[in-house]
This record gives structure tokens, sequence and C-alpha cells, in this order.
């Protein structure tokens, strides 16, 4: 099996081990070989015992001049050794490692590494670490790796087994990289990478590995998408062909101009749709900048070309909301009237059954809908544009679903979460890129403030009196019910508690996902017809529902929600005429929560927002990567965009060459990237 065989096969692994092992999710050699250490101490720093200072990490070489065990009366033992090196002598002490009476001699030479103490005035070693002064040293007296560990398994015996299966199986590992590239990034081999970053000879040899292993992941993601987007592409697709005033007349019957960024990427759509190659392109914008609209744009070229659409979006809430909206938009248009359908979980069944009906024969030209519309029984007479909105809340498999009701449609993903450019050319590499960074004319500015809790007294003074001048609001808590474990405050209870002793006079209702469809839309309905005052909602409301009049967004438990959601949030307000506010309140004062809220507080461009998300969070908290169907990451770093780049443009140029990746020198790089994406796996 060689590097896939089990670490039971490994000298001086046995069962009790091989479970140890595999709680750390280790269960091949390859596992352990690229089980990567998690940190690093520099023991590396020699003196003499002459040269200590207290506070030091050091590493000292000398004699045992004595060595004495005794036991508490606790029953703890405490080991005390005498160390002398010629310049002179200090005393190390190490607590409940008894075996250390029968390991320590007199007279023998050892290493020991750890930070200089002090007792009685006398500079002093406890519990350091240590190991006979031998050629090869682990543990001491160099860079000295620190792995993930569970119970039974110590340190020592973690450096010892990588080291043992370093030394027996890093020349078996194929190199998978070209030549050609890891000379153009001057990049090491891999054995030599392997090597390294296990047991570094130094730190610059070791940020060297680091470099190659994260550079093959980055590299890996990058061949994978680029083979997506290759296959997607090579199938033919259907041009969407039409008179050029067919877009004019539907632009120019709009209640309202496009802003120079809808037009931009409204033109890069038409552009992508004329081809005979499936359209797959990223739209992403703003809260607020109108991607709909240009969305609505693409799907009336459709409808004149005799052709059908469907938008999915991952909520009733927003799918209903995408409804009245494009019906909206397509009641202004004389010439062009399609036949729109809403599509949902709680369709009613007979309704469902005369959809599926009218989207297979051809007579519903355009369908809205949520997951329903993947279901095993909708077909469409003849899709060419498949839209996703807010695509981070589905997997890959549900966009290639939506893809696989017709024949190679042209695919449009959109969010308003905007994405940093890193995250794009992973998670979205496979797709082109358009972006609406321009708000249209009117939207209001938002002021946002972080208050404390002691100030939530204040708040609702302020929603009383935006309530009083005629506005509304929204009050997000960030649970649905009640939690013994979690302290945060909950939409049910809160809605309960501030109806009877904070606002007993006003109009409040409840939103939250637990609820059923119609009643959601009963409730959204009477708050968008005025017939609220305050609406209490979980973060359902973070897209789909647009109200002119509400003018203050109170998120409470705001530090347990990331940039960019609290962003979205705040785009719900400031969609009217009148000066709107988003005060943010944090159950949590941490230096890190704080830095979050006061970041949001301090700009409104969600763009910059999502990098410093992206860069204070990590990839995996962002937004569903764990659902984008990517490799995990180990050591690559999404801030890192010099090497992201990099790896782009050698995936894109050995991709333009060999897209299949089908010349003998290449193999191991497809056998790698076939191993990584077929399973969604780690790099290894």
């Amino acid at each position: 099996l060689g590097l896939d065989a089990p670490l039971i096969a490994l000298s001086g692994v046995g069962k009790v081990q091989a479970g140890q092992l595999a709680r750390l999710g280790l269960h091949t050699i390859r596992d352990l070989l690229y089980f990567f250490p998690r940190r690093y101490d520099d023991f590396s720093a020699l003196k003499t015992i002459a040269q200590l200072e207290y506070g030091q990490e050091v590493t000292i070489i000398g004699s045992i001049q004595e060595v004495h065990t005794r036991r508490t009366r606790r029953g703890q033992t405490i080991t005390k050794a005498v160390l002398e090196d010629g310049s002179g002598s200090i005393q190390v002490t190490w607590f409940n490692q008894p075996y250390l009476a029968d390991r320590l001699k007199r007279g023998q030479q050892i290493v020991v590494s750890g930070r200089v103490d002090e007792y009685l005035g006398y500079l002093t070693f406890q519990s350091p670490q240590w190991e006979p002064l031998t050629r090869q040293l682990l543990n001491t007296a160099r860079i000295v790796p620190v792995y993930p560990l569970t119970e039974g398994l110590s340190a020592r015996r973690m450096r010892n087994l990588v080291h043992r299966t370093l030394q027996a199986w890093v020349r078996h590992v194929p190199e998978h990289l070209p030549a050609s590239v890891r000379e153009r990034v001057a990049l090491p081999d891999l054995p030599t990478a392997l090597q390294q970053i296990h047991f570094p000879d130094d730190w610059d040899r070791l940020e060297q590995a680091r470099r190659r292993l994260a550079f093959d992941e980055l590299f890996v993601i990058q061949l994978g998408v680029l083979r997506q987007r290759h296959e997607w592409q090579s199938e033919p697709g259907h041009p969407v062909r039409v008179p050029p005033d067919t877009l004019q007349h539907f632009i120019l019957s709009l209640p309202f101009p496009l802003t120079s960024a809808q037009q931009r990427a409204l033109s890069e759509i038409v552009a992508d749709m004329e081809r005979d190659r499936p359209m797959s392109r990223l739209l992403q914008g703003d809260v607020g900048s109108g991607k709909t609209v240009v969305a609505a744009a693409a799907m009336a070229l459709v409808v004149a070309a005799g052709a059908q659409a469907a938008l999915m979006a991952p909520t009733e809430i927003l799918a209903e909301q995408h409804y009245h909206t494009l019906s909206r938009l397509f009641e202004s248009q004389s010439a062009l009237r399609p036949r729109l359908s809403l599509l949902t979980g709680s369709t009613p069944p007979a309704d469902k059954q005369a959809i599926y009906q009218g989207l297979a024969d051809g007579t519903i030209d355009l369908v809205v809908g949520t997951h329903a519309l993947i279901q095993q029984g909708v077909t469409f007479k003849h899709l060419v544009l498949a839209i996703i909105d807010e695509q981070h809340r589905f997997g890959v498999e549900q966009r290639a679903a939506l893809r696989q009701k017709g024949y190679n449609p042209h695919m449009l993903v959109m969010t308003a979460t905007p994405i940093p450019r890193s995250l794009a050319l992973t998670i979205y590499g496979d797709l082109d890129l358009s972006i609406i960074d321009e708000m249209p004319p009117g939207r209001q500015p938002i002021e946002t403030r972080v208050l404390s809790p002691l100030e939530r007294e204040r708040a609702y003074a302020f929603v009383r009196a935006q309530v009083e001048k005629g506005r509304q609001a929204f009050i997000i808590c960030p649970l649905v019910e009640e939690s013994a474990k979690i302290e945060a405050r909950a939409a049910v209870q809160e809605h309960q508690r501030l109806q009877t002793q904070i606002f007993p006079d006003l109009r409040l209702g409840l939103l939250h996902g637990r609820m059923k469809s119609e009643d959601k839309e009963t409730v959204m309905a009477q708050f968008a017809r005025g017939e609220l005052d305050i609406l209490v909602s979980t973060s359902v409301v973070e897209v789909g529902i647009d109200v002119p009049n509400a003018t203050v967004m109170l998120v409470e438990g705001a530090n347990r929600f990331g940039l960019a959601q609290l962003h979205q949030f705040r785009g719900r307000v400031g969609r009217g005429e009148h000066p709107s506010y988003c005060l943010l309140i944090a159950d949590s004062a941490t230096e890190a929560s704080q830095e979050r809220l006061q970041a949001i507080a301090a700009t409104q461009d969600g763009f910059l927002l999502a990098e410093k998300d992206l860069a204070m969070r990590g990839p995996g908290e962002f937004f569903g990567t764990r659902q984008s169907g990517l490799p995990d990451l180990k050591l690559a770093n999404m801030a890192d965009m010099r090497l992201l780049e990099v790896a782009r443009a050698e995936a894109q140029r050995l991709f333009d060459t060999d897209p299949t990746l089908t010349s003998p020198d290449l193999q191991p790089l497809a056998q790698l990237v076939a191993r990584v994406w077929s399973g969604g796996g780690d790099i290894s």
C-alpha cells in the first residue's frame, strides 16, 4: 500500500498507539507525514551556564554531577540534578517523573532546553526538555516541533514517531510539481519541504518549506476550479441572440435609471450569453446596489429569445421578495410580459403540480424558488439561464443540480456579501467576476454606533423616538429561543419582554426561521404596510426584507455575528428618504469583538469590511466555505494574495498547455488533483 499503508504497519506502533493516532485523524503513513506542527519552540540558542540570565529560553550542555529523587508527603516525586559545564553549575528540577531516577546517571552528558527560572535567589531550570547528548537531537538544542496531542500520547513520543517515519518514508513521497514550476517559483523539492516543516534546520528553511507546501495547497485548488470551468465550458451552450433594441426597451421602461456599474455588469453578462459556450459568472455587489435588476434584464433577454430562466434563493423569504420584485419590474414592460411563478417548499401540492407542468411544457417562462427547484419532479422545456442568489448558502452540489435541470444553461451566481479577492479566486475560481461597486442615487448613509449593555435603555429610548416620528425599527436577536448553554438574547422571549415591559403601547411583530412560511409572510407584509412599529427577528432578515420606512437596526449580541452579516443587517435600513441608524450592542467586551464592531462603525464599504472579516476570522467562518467543496487548507493563508496569485498564474499556464494533465511527467500531479477533489479531502 506504500504511503497509504495503515500506521500499525510502522515499527513500534501497536493497536493502542494506532487508536491514539486515529483520534487525531491519523490513519495512514501519508497522514502522518502531512501532520504538521502547530507551533515551534526555539531551543537553538546554545549557552554556557555562566552566560545564563533569568527568563531566557536557552539550551545548555552539561555533565550530571549529582542526582536525587524524593517523594513528598502528598505522594509526588521530585527529581533534582546538578549540571556542570566548566563555566559553572546549575540545579535542574523535574516534578512527577519518577522514571528519571533510572534514566539520569552521574557523569552522563545531557542537553537541557527551557526557560531559565529562579529559586531562592539562584538560577534554575524547572521541568525543562532534556535528552542524552547524541548526534541526533529531536527535543532540545534546535527548533523543536510542537504537535497537537491526545490522551496517552506524549510530545516526545509523537516527535520520535514522526522522525522515524520521515527517515523511512519521505524519500518515497512522489514529487508532483513539474521542475519548471519549482524553478520559476523558487520552491524546494517535496521530500526536503516535508523534512524541514517537521524538523527545520533554521527559520529560513522552515519558511521555504511552509511556502512550498502552502503553494501546493493553492495550486491544487486552482487546478481543480480551472478543471471545473473547463469541463463546464467544453460543452456547447445556448447563445442568446436578440435584437439590441429589446434590451434597450427593457432598460428605458424601468422606473429608474441604471447606474454605470449596473450597466457595465449587464454588458459583461450579455456578452457572455451571446457566446456559444455557457456563461459562468459571479455578480457581486453591496446590499442595495441593484443586482436583481441586472438579473431581471438578463431574464428578459432569455424570454425574448423564447427560452426559460430560473432564480434559486436560499430561503423562502428571499425567494418571495425576488418574486414580488420581478413581478413589479415586468409589470412596467409593455412589449414583454413573461409568465412568472414562485416555487417553494410551502407551495400547495396542487399549485406545485401546475408549476411542474408549466415548466415542462414551456408555458411558464420564469420561475423563482428555493431548493424546491432542484427536486426530482422539476423539469424544464428549455432552461437557458440559471441564477443562484446568495450562493454561499448553497453547496457546490446544489449549484450543479440546478445547472443539470437544463442542457448547459448559462449560470449567473449573485451575492450581496462582498467577497475578498482571495476567496473569489478559490471558492469562485471557476467563475468570471462582475462587480457592482456603485450605489443607486438616493441611498441614505447609515450612522452606526457601538453600545455597551449598560446603554440598552438609551437605545430603547431612541427606537421609541423614531417610532413617534412615524418610522419603524428592527431588533435582531442571535437565537430563536433561550439556550441553557449560551447566554444570548433569544427572539421569542425577547419579543415577549419588549412587548410587555419596554414597549407595551407599540405594535411588535416576531419573525424567525422556525415559523411557517405563511406566518412569516403575514408578519413581513404587516411590517411592510406599516401595521407594526418594531420587528423582533433572528438573522432571517439578513436578506429579503425591503421596508423604506424602517430607519433603525438594533442588533443584540452583535459580537456573535461576522462583519459581513452585520453589514447585511445594516443594509435593511437606509432604503428610504429618512436618516437611518444601526445600533450594535455587544454582550462580550473582548478585544477582538470590539475591534470587529468598531470596524463596521468606521466604514460602510462592504468590500473593505469583507477583507477585514476574512483576515480576522479566516475563510472557514467567513461564510459556508466548508460547504464549498474546497479542500482543507493546513498551511496556506488566504491573506497571502501574492502566493495565491502566483499559484493561479502557474495553474493557468499549465492548464493552457495540458488541461487534462495527461502527459507522463504530470501523472503524480493528476493523481493528487483527483485524490484531493474526489473527496474534498486535504492536500496530503
